[in-house]
C-alpha cells in the first residue's frame, strides 16, 4: 500500500509543480508546492511557510504536515469559496499533499491538539541541532579576519547557512504565534531574539534597510556615501510629526519618505523603491564629489544640487515655457532638505505613474500642485492628508490622482481598434502630454475637475464605407493624417530646394549655357516658383491640421491661417509681378518699371530670408534673440516663420560643427547639381525641342492627348524617369561621401590598425602601458620611479590580472583549448626577476632559434646579440631563461652548489662585459645545457617524493657535468678557492646531495613557467585558432590605442543599469529542442557540432570527457546535461547569453574594485606583495561584490513571467535558473491578480521585482499596483515602462534578448560612462551610442549579408551621423542613455500604439528636440544577434519599413524637419525616412521608366520618331538612364561596405570578402529587401497596417514550403515582378530595337530586379531544389490552394482565408480609392495591344476597344460556366456537363473559323493572353478594394473564383522553373555550398545519407 501512496504523492507533486529535466543538479528542492501560490491569495506568508515544509519535510514529516495544514488554513481564510485564479487548483493539490502525509503514518488518529507542543519541540531540537548561538559567532569571526582573506568561501558557506536556519526559526516562530496564545515566555524571548536575526532576510534589492541592524551582511552598508545618503533622507525637526498610528517598522526611525508616505498616500512598496533610488542617486553623486571622511557623514550640498538640477530639469524649463513661478520663490533660499524633499516628491509621483509616465509634462502639473500641498502641510504640526488624495477617508494617490488619468488614456487607446482605427481619430499619448503644454491645463484645476479633457470617446462605427468615426475630443496641436503629402509637409524646404534647382538648371540648358540677360530674366521665375510652393505648404498646414482646431491654441490656429492668407497674396503678387514684367519685356521700348518692382521684392525678401537663416546659425545670435523675445515684434517675426512648441526650442549646433556639416553637404550638392545637369537635363534638350517641334505622327491606337498638343505624353515619358531619378540620386552622392567620410574617421579613431593575430603580438609590450593609461587609474603616489624596467615590469604587474581574466573567460567560453589558454595567460610579474615576463605564446620556440643562431654562429658577441635582437620576443625569451635558472637554481640549491652557480654567472657576466663569451664557452654545446636544464625542470615539475629527490640531484649533477667539461672553454681564475672547494665536494659526493624542493607558489610557477619555455618547440604565432577569440582579441587591443576618456576609480564612476525587456522568447534551449530533428534528420545540437566544430571540442574538454566518447554518456550526468544546454544556449540568440554577457559588466567591476584596493606608495613594497595582483576570490570579496552592486544593476523585464509560473511554462523555471545563477540579476514583471469585489471579478494589475533567495526560490522585492492593464499601446515600450521604475543610477543602457557582451569589453565602460562630462558639442550628451558587432554572420551567406550590411551602418554609418552630421538618432540597442535625463522626459521610447511601432528611434528623436546629444563611440562594442533567414530578414525588414511609413505621419519628424537648420534637416531626412522614400523611387523610376518604354511601343510613337530622327539613340540618355538602376541596386550601395571592410580587414581580405559576397549572389538578396522596404513602407503611409512581427530568431536549417513563401511574397514581390516581366516582354515584342545589344543593355538591370524578386525565396531556401521536398511543396501547395476556407480557419490553412487577410490593410474609403486609381494602369496594355492585332489591321477607331472587351466578357462567362459551383449543381450534373461540353467545342470552333477566315493569327492570340492578363488583374484589384460593395452585388464568389486562377497561375509560372532546376541533382549541392559554410555542407550530406530510410527525411 505505501507504495501506491508513494506513487500517488508523487503524481500530484508532479501536477503541482512540473520538474524540467535536467534541474536537479542545480539545487532545486526534488518535490514540493512551494513557489507555486496563486497571486490572487496575495500572501507571501504561505509561500514561505510551504517552503519551511518542503526543506524539513525528510527531517520531522509531522511538522511538515502542520505547516502545510496552517498553509490550508490561511488559504482557505483568505479566498473561503476558491474564486481566485488557480486557487482551487492549488488548494486541492495542498489538501492531496496533506492526505498523503496522513495516510504515510502507520498509526491510527492524530492527536491535533498536540500539534502546538510539537511544534515548540521541534523549535527547540532544531536550535540545538543547528547550534544556532554559535552561528553568529562563527561568521563574525570569519569576517573580522579579513575582508580580503582566502576564507571567503567558507564565509560565503557559513552566512548562507545562517540565512536559512534563521529563515526556518523564522517561519515556525511565526506559526506558532498564530496558532497560540500560551508560548513559554523564556522561548518567546528566543523566537523574538532569532526573528530579530533574519532582518536580511526581509527582501531588499540592492540597500537593506536599516543600515545599521545587527544581521546586515552585505558590506554596502559600511560605505560612507551611502551612509550620508541615509541620513539625508532623515525625519528632521522642521517636519510635521507623523501620527502614532502610522506603522513604521520598529528597526528604524522615520524619514523624509515616511511623511510624504502618509501625506499623499503613496504605496508601500513605491516608497520603498523610491528610497532606495534616491538614496542611490545621492550616494553615487556623493561619490563623484570625493567620498565623506567623518565619523558621521553628510552629504556636500553640491552633490545634493546636482541630484536636484537634473531631476527637476525638465519641471524647471516647464515652469519657463509657461511663465509661471515654480513651487520654490528662490532657488538659492531652498534649502538641502528641501531639496531632497523635493527629489523625493518628483520620484515618488514618477515611480507610482503607470502608464502616465509617458506623459512628462503632465507629471510636471502634478508635482506643480503636490509640491504647493506638500508645502501647506510642512506648515503643521502633525502631519495632515492632502486633499487632491483623500476620498472617504481613504489617501491614494493611484485612486485619486492616476487612475482618473489612465481611465481617459485607456479609453482613447481602445477606441484605436488595436491600431485599425486612423491616427486621427484618438488621442495617443502625446496628444495628451501636449495639452500640458499650454497654461489651458490649469483649467484642470486640482484636484482634478472633470472637464472636457477627461471625456471618454464613444465607440467607431463598425462600417468598413462610412467615414470617421465615434465623437471623439480633437487631438491637440498635431494630427497624424495617412497621406505621402507628410513628406512634403515635413521637409518642404528639401523639396522647394529641388525643385527651384532643376528649374534654374533646365532653363540654363535649355539657353544652351548661356548665362545673358534672357537666361537671368528665365532664371528668376524661380520667384514665384517659391511663393507658390510655400503657399503650398501653407494649405497642407490648413489641411493637416483638420481634426484638431478645437483643442490647438487659438495663437497657434491663428498662425496657421495668417501665413495661408500671406502666401496666397504673396503668390498671386510675385506671379503677377512676373508675368506682367515679361509682358513688358516683349514690348519694344519698354521701360520694366515692373520688372525693377519685381525685383526689389524678391531682393527684400530672400535678402531678409538668408539674413535671419544666416544669423540663426550663430549660438551668440540664438541666444540674443531669445532675449529679444520681450519685443512683440521680434516675437511675432519669429512665431510666424517658425511655431514655438515646448520642444524643439534651441535646436541649434556650435559653429563649427555647423561649418563641417555644411562643407559635408556642399560637396555632395555640388556633385550632384554638376551630375543632373550634365548627365540628365543637358542630354534630354535636344530630343526634347525634336519631339515638340514633330507632327503628324501616326499612332497606332486611338489617341486624346498628344496628337495636337507636341506629343505631351512623349515628352513625359522622356521626362519623367529623369526627375524620379533627380529626386532619389542625392542618396546615392550622400551614400558614397558618407562611406568616403566615414572610412577617413575611423581611420583617425585608429579602428583597424590592430586586425590580425601578428599585429597583436608585434604591439605587445605596448598594451599594458596603454591598458594603465586608459582602464586601471593608479594615484600618483602608486607609480613607480622613472626606471624603464621598474615602469614596465610595474604596469605588467597590473595589467596581468585582467589579461589572465580575459583569456580565462575566453576558455570559460569554449574559445579556446587549454593548452591555449597556458600560452595565453601573462604571469604576475611581481616575483624578483629582473625583467617583465610576457606571455608564453609570444616566447614559444624562440629559445630554440636563438640555441640554433648561437650553435652556427661565427659573428662577435655584439653581433650575435644584434642579431638575437633583431626579434624582440627572441631577446626577452632567452634574457628570461637567463634570469629565471639562476633564480631557481639559487633557491633549491645550498652551500657549494649555490656558490657553483654565483660563480658561474659571475663568469658569464664578466665575459659579457669583455665581449668574450664566444670565446669563453662552446656555444654550439648549448643543446646539452638546455637538454639538462629540461630534465631538471621536468622533474622539480612533479610532485614531492624521496625518488623525485634523487632524480633531481642526479640531473644537477649531469649539469654541472656538461657546464664543466662540455661548454667552458677555460677555467676561470678568480675564486680559485671557491672552485676548488666546489671540486672537492663533487669528488666527495657532497655536492648537490640536498636540494631544496620548490614549495613556494612563486617559484613554482617560475619552474614550470621555464620548462615551458624550453620544451615548446612550436611557433605560437596562431593562437588562438578560433577566429571569435582572435577577433575579440585584436579589438580589445586595437581599443587601447584609441581615444578615450581616462576611467576614474569604481568608487567615483557614474552608476547604471543594463535593461532588457524579453516577452516569450527562448530562455534556455532544453535537451527536447536541442535533439528534435527536422525533417531532414537535423537537430539543433547537430547543426551547432558542424558549425562551431572546435568550440564544441573545447566544451567536452572542460567538461572532462572525451570527444570521441558516445554522445548518449553525456546524457547520464544532470550536471552536464544543464552544461550542454547553457553551450547550446550561448550559441543562439536567447535569454541566456544575453544575462551572461551583461553580468560581465558586473564581474569586471568587482576585478577593478579588487585591484584598486591596493594604493600602496612604494612601489617596491607593492610589487614585492604576492596579493595586489592576486585575483583568486575577488568574486567573492564583499566589498567588491557590494561596490559593483552600488554602480551596476540588471532588470529583465518579463512581461508574462508571473502567467508562465503559473502555467508552469519551462521559460519560468529557466529564469528562475538565471536568477539563481546570477544572484545580481532582478527581474520584473507584470502580475494579473484577481480578488472578488461584492461578489465579481475584480481583475488588478500589479509590476513586480524579484530576485532568486538562498532556496533559488523567486523572492518579491516590490510590488507596485497600477491603475489597470499597462498595455494600452505596443507591447515592448510598455513593458519597458512599468520597470524602468526598477532601474538605479545615472545611466541606462539598453539591451535587447538577442544581445550578447563581452568581459574585455565591460572593463570599458567606466571610460564610456566618461563620455557623459565630456565636451562633445554646445550641449551634453543624452545618449551614448555603442557599436555592434553582429554575432550571427557565420550562420549562413544570408546571415553574414545581413551581418555585413548591419555592421555597415552601425559603425561607418554611424559614426557620419554622429561626427558631422550631429543627426545620430536611437537605433535599437545597446545606446547608452543619461537616465535621470530620459525618465522626467517620457522614458526611453515611446508606447503609442502603432505610430510608435519603431518605439526606440523615437527616443532619439525626443532626446534631440529635448535639446539633447546624442554621440557614437567605437572603443567599445556589444554582441548583437540578426536574423538568418530569408523570411526571417524580411519580415524583419517589412517591420523597419512600416515603422518608417508610420515615422513619415509622426509629429516627432514634422518637427524636426521643421526645426533643424537646412543642412541638418537634409542629413536627418536622408538618414530615415527619406532613405526609404529613395528606396521606394528607385522601384517607381524602374516602373517610370518601363512604362514609358511601354507607351512608346504600344502608341507607335517610339517607331515614328525612330524612323524620322532616330533621336532615341541618345548615347547619354539611355547611359544615364541605366547606370542609374545598375548603381542603385548594386554598386552604390556597397562602397560603405566595401570601405567598412578595407578599414577593419584590410584591403586584400576586404576584395575577398566582397568578391566572395558576390558570388553568393548577395546581390539577389540586396535587390530583394528593396522590393521588401519598398512594399511595406508605400503600403503603411497609404493604408496602415504596419505591426510588430515576432522573427523567431532562431537556427534557420529547415526547408520552408513553397506555399509558405508564396503567402509571403506574393503581394510584396511576386507581382510586382510578374508586372515588370510583363513590360518587358510588352517592350521586346513591340519596341523599337535596333539590335538585341541595345535591348539587353537598356534591361538588364530591370530583368535582374524582376528575376531576384521573383526567385530569390527559393534560391535562398534550404534544400529548396530537392526533388523530393518540391513534390512535397507542390502538393502542400494544390492542398491550400483549393481548401476552402471558413470561419475560425487561418491564412496558413487555407487559400481563402489567405486571401481575406491580404485584403484587410484596405478600410478607409480613401484607400479604396487610391487602390482604384493605381489599378487603372493594368488597363494600358489592352488598349495598346489590341490596336497591334492582325486582325483589326489599321483600324485605330474605339470600337476596335469596344469588341475586345466583349470578347474578354466571353471569356469571363466560359470561366465561370466551367467553375460553376458543384453543390448547386448536384440536382442537373448531366446538364451541366452537356452545357460545359457544347461550350468548349463551340469557343474551339469560334478560334479556329477565325484564323481560318479573318487576319487573326496564332500571334495575336498569345498576344490577347498578354493583353487580357493585366485587364483581369486590374479588374480583381478593384473588386477586392471594394469588397463590401462588390458583395451586395453577388459577385464576389466569382471574383473570388478568378482571383485563385490568377494565384494558381503565378505560382505556376515561379514553380515551374524551380522544379526544373531541381531534377539536376548538382544544382541541390551548390545551392548548399552556396548557403552555408563546408562544415554544416558536408555535414548536411552525411546526416542525409545516416538517415537511411527515415520517412521523415524524405529520401
Amino acid at each position: 500500500m505505501s507504495r501506491a501512496e508513494e506513487l500517488w504523492e508523487r503524481l500530484v507533486r508532479a501536477a503541482l509543480r512540473r520538474e524540467r529535466f535536467g534541474m536537479g543538479s542545480v539545487g532545486h528542492p526534488a518535490g514540493g508546492i512551494a513557489g507555486y501560490v496563486p497571486s490572487s491569495l496575495n500572501n507571501r506568508d504561505i509561500d514561505t511557510i510551504l517552503r519551511v515544509a518542503d526543506e524539513i519535510q525528510d527531517e520531522e514529516p509531522n511538522v511538515a504536515r502542520i505547516l502545510c495544514e496552517h498553509a490550508y488554513s490561511l488559504a482557505q481564510n483568505l479566498d473561503p469559496n476558491s474564486e481566485g485564479r488557480g486557487v482551487l487548483q492549488f488548494k486541492t493539490g495542498l489538501m492531496s499533499v496533506i492526505k498523503q502525509k496522513l495516510a504515510k503514518r502507520e498509526v491510527g488518529t492524530i492527536d491535533r491538539s498536540q500539534d502546538v507542543a510539537r511544534l515548540l519541540e521541534f523549535y527547540r531540537l532544531y536550535r540545538e541541532k543547528n547550534n544556532v548561538d554559535k552561528l553568529r559567532e562563527e561568521e563574525m569571526m570569519l569576517r573580522e579576519s579579513g575582508v580580503f582573506s582566502g576564507n571567503l568561501g567558507e564565509l560565503e558557506r557559513k552566512t548562507l547557512k545562517r540565512k536559512r536556519v534563521f529563515g526556518t526559526l523564522r517561519v515556525l516562530g511565526m506559526v506558532l504565534e498564530q496558532l497560540t496564545e500560551e508560548i513559554p515566555a523564556e522561548l518567546k524571548r528566543v523566537i523574538e531574539s532569532d526573528a530579530a536575526m533574519t532582518e536580511d532576510l526581509i527582501a531588499y534589492n540592492i540597500i537593506p534597510f536599516p543600515l545599521d541592524a545587527p544581521t546586515i551582511t552585505n558590506a554596502i552598508v559600511s560605505f560612507p556615501e551611502v551612509r550620508a545618503a541615509v541620513s539625508a533622507l532623515k525625519h528632521y525637526r522642521s517636519l510635521p510629526k507623523l501620527p502614532s498610528d502610522f506603522s513604521i517598522p520598529e528597526t528604524r526611525s522615520p524619514d523624509l519618505m515616511d511623511f510624504l508616505h502618509y501625506v499623499f498616500g503613496f504605496q508601500k512598496d513605491n516608497v520603498s523603491n523610491q528610497r532606495e533610488h534616491v538614496v542611490l542617486l545621492l550616494a553615487n553623486e556623493q561619490s563623484r564629489h570625493g567620498i565623506p571622511e567623518e565619523p558621521e557623514p553628510k552629504l556636500d550640498e553640491a552633490a545634493v544640487q546636482k541630484v536636484f538640477l537634473k531631476s527637476l530639469d525638465n519641471y524647471i524649463k516647464w515652469c519657463n515655457y509657461l511663465c509661471i513661478q515654480p513651487v520654490w520663490s528662490s532657488l538659492d533660499a531652498v534649502s538641502k532638505e528641501k531639496k531632497v524633499l523635493f527629489v523625493s516628491l518628483y520620484f515618488l509621483i514618477w515611480g507610482e505613474a503607470a502608464n502616465i509616465r509617458f506623459l512628462p509634462e503632465c507629471l510636471c502639473y502634478i508635482f506643480h500642485h503636490m509640491a504647493r500641498e506638500m508645502d501647506e502641510a510642512l506648515r503643521q504640526q502633525i502631519a495632515q492628508p492632502a486633499n487632491s488624495c483623500s476620498k472617504d477617508g481613504v489617501v491614494s494617490f493611484l485612486d485619486q490622482v492616476i487612475t482618473p488619468l489612465y481611465d481617459v488614456v485607456a479609453a482613447e487607446a481602445a477606441n484605436n481598434e488595436n491600431g485599425r482605427a486612423p491616427h486621427s481619430a484618438w488621442r495617443n499619448y502625446d496628444d495628451f502630454n501636449e495639452y500640458f503644454w499650454s497654461l489651458h491645463c490649469f483649467d484642470l484645476s486640482w484636484p482634478w475637475r472633470k472637464t472636457s479633457f477627461f471625456q471618454k470617446p464613444e465607440p467607431r462605427s463598425k462600417n468598413p464605407l462610412k467615414l470617421g468615426g465615434g465623437q471623439h475630443r480633437g487631438k491637440t496641436s498635431f494630427v497624424e493624417h495617412r497621406t505621402f503629402f507628410h513628406l512634403y509637409h515635413s521637409f518642404h524646404r528639401l523639396w522647394i530646394f529641388l525643385v527651384m534647382m532643376f528649374q534654374g538648371l533646365t532653363i540654363i540648358a535649355f539657353n544652351n549655357g548661356h548665362l545673358n540677360a534672357k537666361t537671368l530674366r528665365e532664371v528668376l521665375s524661380l520667384g514665384p516658383t517659391f511663393v507658390v510652393m510655400k503657399f503650398t505648404e501653407s494649405v497642407l498646414d490648413v489641411i493637416m491640421m483638420y481634426g484638431a482646431y478645437s483643442t490647438t491654441r487659438r495663437l497657434a490656429v491663428s498662425r496657421i491661417f495668417l501665413r495661408f492668407i500671406w502666401f496666397g497674396v504673396a503668390s498671386v503678387v510675385v506671379s503677377f509681378l512676373y508675368v506682367r514684367a515679361l509682358q513688358e519685356e516683349s514690348k519694344p521700348n519698354s521701360n520694366s518699371v515692373v520688372f525693377r518692382l519685381y525685383l526689389i521684392v524678391i531682393g527684400i525678401y530672400g535678402g531678409i530670408h538668408f539674413f535671419i537663416s544666416f544669423l540663426m546659425r550663430i549660438p551668440a545670435c540664438h541666444r540674443l534673440t531669445e532675449l529679444c523675445d520681450q519685443f512683440s515684434l521680434i516675437r511675432f517675426i519669429k512665431w510666424m516663420r517658425q511655431e514655438r512648441y515646448y520642444v524643439g526650442r534651441g535646436m541649434y549646433e556650435r559653429t563649427t560643427d555647423f561649418i563641417k556639416y555644411m562643407i559635408f553637404w556642399l560637396i555632395i550638392l555640388s556633385g550632384k547639381f554638376a551630375f543632373a545637369y550634365f548627365f540628365q537635363i543637358k542630354p534630354l534638350v535636344k530630343p526634347t525641342r525634336t519631339v515638340i517641334a514633330m507632327d503628324n505622327i501616326e499612332y497606332s491606337w486611338h489617341d486624346f492627348v498628344s496628337r495636337n498638343n507636341h506629343n505631351a505624353l512623349t515628352v513625359v515619358s522622356l521626362w519623367a524617369p529623369v526627375i524620379a531619378m533627380y529626386l532619389l540620386d542625392i542618396y546615392i552622392f550622400y551614400t558614397v561621401l558618407s562611406a568616403v567620410w566615414g572610412f577617413l574617421l575611423g581611420a583617425r579613431d585608429r579602428l583597424g590598425e590592430i586586425r590580425s593575430l601578428d599585429a597583436v603580438q608585434k604591439l605587445f609590450e605596448e598594451f599594458p602601458e596603454a591598458f594603465m593609461k586608459r582602464l586601471h587609474p593608479v594615484r600618483a603616489s602608486a607609480s613607480p620611479s622613472s626606471e624603464v624596467v621598474e615602469k614596465s615590469k610595474f604596469d605588467a604587474a597590473r595589467f596581468s590580472p585582467f589579461w589572465n581574466e580575459i583569456i580565462k573567460n575566453l576558455r570559460e567560453e569554449d574559445y579556446l583549448t587549454n593548452f591555449e589558454m597556458e600560452l595565453l595567460f601573462m604571469p604576475k610579474n611581481t616575483g624578483k626577476l629582473p625583467l617583465v615576463q610576457w606571455p608564453l605564446f609570444l616566447l614559444a620556440s624562440k629559445i630554440f632559434l636563438a640555441k640554433d643562431i648561437a650553435a652556427e654562429s661565427r659573428d662577435s658577441q655584439d653581433e650575435l646579440w644584434e642579431r638575437i635582437s633583431r626579434d624582440e620576443y627572441m631577446k626577452y625569451a632567452v634574457q628570461e631563461c637567463y634570469y629565471a635558472l639562476r633564480y631557481i637554481l639559487t633557491a633549491i640549491l645550498e652551500a657549494e652548489g649555490r656558490t657553483w652557480v654565483e660563480r658561474i654567472y659571475e663568469g658569464i657576466e664578466a665575459s659579457i662585459t669583455k665581449k668574450t663569451i664566444s670565446d669563453d664557452f662552446q656555444l654550439n654545446k648549448l643543446q646539452l645545457v638546455i637538454s639538462r636544464v629540461t630534465a631538471l625542470l621536468g622533474i622539480l615539475n612533479q610532485a614531492e617524493k624521496p625518488e623525485h629527490e634523487k632524480g633531481a640531484v642526479k640531473a644537477v649533477q649531469d649539469l654541472y657535468d656538461v657546464v664543466r667539461h662540455d661548454v667552458l672553454a677555460i677555467y676561470l681564475r678568480e675564486h680559485s678557492d671557491q672552485w676548488q672547494s666546489i671540486l672537492k665536494a663533487r669528488t666527495e659526493g657532497r655536492l648537490f646531495a640536498k636540494l631544496n624542493w620548490p614549495r613556494d607558489p612563486e617559484l613554482k610557477a617560475q619552474v614550470k613557467r621555464l620548462y615551458s619555455l624550453l620544451t615548446i618547440k612550436d611557433s605560437a604565432s596562431n593562437v588562438p585558432k578560433n577566429l571569435e577569440a582572435r577577433r575579440r582579441l585584436e579589438f580589445f587591443t586595437n581599443s587601447l590605442f584609441m581615444d578615450m576618456p581616462p576611467a576614474r576609480p569604481v568608487q567615483e564612476m557614474l552608476s547604471f543599469s543594463v535593461f532588457t525587456p524579453y516577452y516569450s522568447e527562448i530562455v534556455l534551449y532544453s535537451m527536447n529542442e536541442l535533439l528534435k530533428k527536422n525533417e531532414d534528420g537535423i537537430s539543433i545540437l547537430f547543426y551547432l557540432q558542424k558549425i562551431y566544430p572546435d568550440e564544441w571540442k573545447n566544451f567536452l574538454a572542460r567538461i572532462g570527457r572525451d570527444e570521441n566518447a558516445a554522445e548518449t554518456e553525456l546524457y547520464d550526468s544532470p550536471s552536464d546535461i544543464l552544461e550542454l544546454r547553457f553551450w547550446a544556449s550561448y550559441r543562439g540568440q536567447t535569454l541566456a547569453r544575453t544575462v551572461r554577457g551583461m553580468m560581465y559588466y558586473r564581474k569586471a567591476l568587482m576585478l577593478q574594485t579588487y585591484l584598486e584596493r591596493e594604493n600602496a606608495g612604494d612601489t617596491e613594497a607593492a610589487l614585492s606583495r604576492l596579493e595586489t595582483t592576486d585575483t583568486q576570490g575577488y568574486e567573492l570579496s564583499p566589498e567588491a561584490r557590494a561596490r559593483a552592486d552600488l554602480k551596476f544593476t540588471y532588470v529583465v523585464t518579463c512581461q508574462i513571467y508571473g502567467r508562465q509560473k503559473e502555467e508552469q511554462k519551462p521559460e519560468a523555471t529557466d529564469i528562475a535558473l538565471l536568477m539563481q545563477r546570477n544572484e545580481a540579476l532582478r527581474v520584473a514583471f507584470i502580475d494579473v491578480v484577481e480578488t472578488l469585489k461584492d461578489g465579481k471579478v475584480h481583475t488588478e494589475y500589479y509590476s513586480k521585482l524579484v530576485k532568486a533567495d538562498i532556496n533559488g526560490k523567486d523572492k518579491e522585492i516590490y510590488a507596485i499596483k497600477l491603475p489597470g492593464d499597462p498595455k494600452l499601446g505596443e507591447g515592448k515600450p510598455e513593458n519597458q515602462n512599468h520597470a524602468i521604475v526598477f532601474t538605479r543610477g545615472n545611466a541606462v543602457q539598453t539591451i535587447d534578448m538577442n544581445q550578447d557582451n563581452y568581459f574585455e569589453e565591460a572593463l570599458k565602460v567606466r571610460n564610456l560612462l566618461e563620455e557623459f562630462d565630456r565636451d562633445h558639442g554646445i550641449r551634453p550628451p543624452t545618449i551614448l551610442g555603442v557599436r555592434e558587432h553582429v554575432f550571427t554572420g557565420s550562420v549562413s551567406s544570408l546571415a553574414s549579408f545581413m551581418s555585413n550590411q548591419e555592421s555597415s551602418f552601425v559603425t561607418l554609418g554611424q559614426r557620419v551621423l554622429a561626427t558631422p552630421l550631429k543627426v545620430r538618432m536611437h537605433y535599437g540597442h545597446p545606446d547608452v542613455f543619461d537616465r535621470v535625463f530620459h525618465i522626467t522626459r517620457g522614458g526611453i521610447s515611446k508606447a503609442s500604439r502603432i505610430i510608435n511601432i519603431s518605439e526606440d528611434i523615437y527616443a532619439g528623436f525626443n532626446s534631440t528636440l529635448r535639446q539633447g546629444n546624442i554621440t557614437h563611440h567605437e572603443y567599445i562594442q556589444v554582441g548583437k544577434g540578426r536574423d538568418v533567414g530569408l523570411n526571417q530578414i524580411a519580415l524583419f525588414e517589412g517591420k523597419v519599413a512600416g515603422g518608417n511609413g508610420e515615422q513619415v505621419l509622426s509629429r516627432d519628424v514634422y518637427r524636426l524637419g521643421q526645426l533643424f537648420d537646412f543642412f541638418r534637416m537634409m542629413s536627418f531626412y536622408f538618414t530615415t525616412v527619406g532613405f526609404y522614400f529613395c528606396t521606394m523611387l528607385t522601384v517607381l523610376t524602374i516602373y517610370i521608366f518601363l512604362y514609358g518604354r511601354a507607351y512608346l511601343a504600344l502608341s507607335g510613337v517610339g517607331e515614328t520618331m525612330q524612323e524620322r530622327a532616330r533621336i532615341m539613340d541618345n548615347a547619354a540618355l539611355e547611359a544615364a538612364l541605366n547606370t542609374q538602376f545598375l548603381f542603385q541596386i548594386g554598386i552604390f550601395s556597397a562602397v560603405p561596405m566595401v570601405l567598412g571592410f578595407i578599414l577593419e580587414q584590410g584591403f586584400l581580405r576586404a576584395i575577398v570578402s566582397f568578391i566572395t559576397m558576390q558570388l553568393q549572389l548577395c546581390t539577389v538578396f540586396f535587390t530583394f529587401s528593396l522590393g521588401t522596404r519598398t512594399h511595406y513602407f508605400g503600403r503603411t503611409i497609404l493604408h496602415g497596417g504596419a505591426r510588430y512581427q515576432a522573427t523567431g530568431r532562431g537556427f534557420v536549417v529547415r526547408h520552408i514550403k513553397f506555399s509558405e513563401n508564396y503567402r509571403l511574397y506574393s503581394r510584396s514581390h511576386f507581382v510586382k515582378g510578374l508586372e515588370v516581366v510583363l513590360l518587358l516582354v510588352v517592350y521586346l515584342a513591340y519596341g523599337y530595337n535596333d539590335s538585341a545589344l541595345s535591348y539587353i543593355l537598356l534591361s538588364i538591370s530591370s530583368w535582374f530586379m524582376a528575376l531576384s524578386w521573383l526567385f530569390a525565396p527559393y534560391l535562398f531556401n534550404p534544400s529548396g531544389f530537392e526533388w523530393q521536398k518540391i513534390v512535397e511543396d507542390f502538393r502542400d501547395w494544390t492542398n491550400w490552394l483549393f481548401y476552402r476556407g471558413g470561419i475560425g480557419v487561418k491564412g496558413e490553412e487555407s487559400w481563402e482565408a489567405w486571401w481575406d487577410e491580404e485584403m484587410a490593410h484596405i478600410r478607409t474609403m480613401r484607400g479604396r480609392i487610391f487602390e482604384t486609381i493605381l489599378s487603372l494602369r493594368f488597363f494600358l496594355f489592352q488598349y495598346g495591344i489590341v490596336y497591334k492585332l492582325n486582325v483589326q489591321g489599321t483600324n485605330t477607331s474605339l470600337t476596335v476597344y469596344g469588341f475586345s472587351w466583349v470578347v474578354l466578357a466571353v471569356l469571363i462567362i466560359l470561366f465561370k460556366v466551367f467553375t460553376f459551383s458543384q453543390k448547386m449543381s448536384v440536382n442537373f450534373q448531366l446538364l451541366l456537363r452537356f452545357i460545359q461540353g457544347v461550350s468548349f467545342m463551340i469557343a474551339i470552333a469560334g478560334v479556329a473559323v477565325a484564323v481560318a477566315l479573318t487576319d487573326l493569327s496564332i500571334p495575336d492570340i498569345f498576344a490577347s493572353i498578354l493583353a487580357f492578363v493585366p485587364t483581369g488583374w486590374g479588374i480583381l484589384s478593384i473588386a477586392a478594394a471594394w469588397k463590401p460593395l462588390v458583395k451586395k452585388t453577388g459577385l464576389w464568389k466569382s471574383v473570388r473564383s478568378m482571383a485563385r486562377l490568377y494565384d494558381a497561375g503565378m505560382g505556376m509560372i515561379i514553380f515551374v522553373p524551380v522544379a526544373f532546376f531541381s531534377w539536376f541533382p548538382f544544382v541541390s549541392t551548390f545551392q548548399t555550398r552556396l548557403m552555408f559554410n563546408q562544415a554544416f555542407s558536408r555535414g548536411l550530406e552525411i546526416s542525409l545519407i545516416l538517415a537511411g530510410n527515415n520517412p521523415n527525411t524524405g529520401l
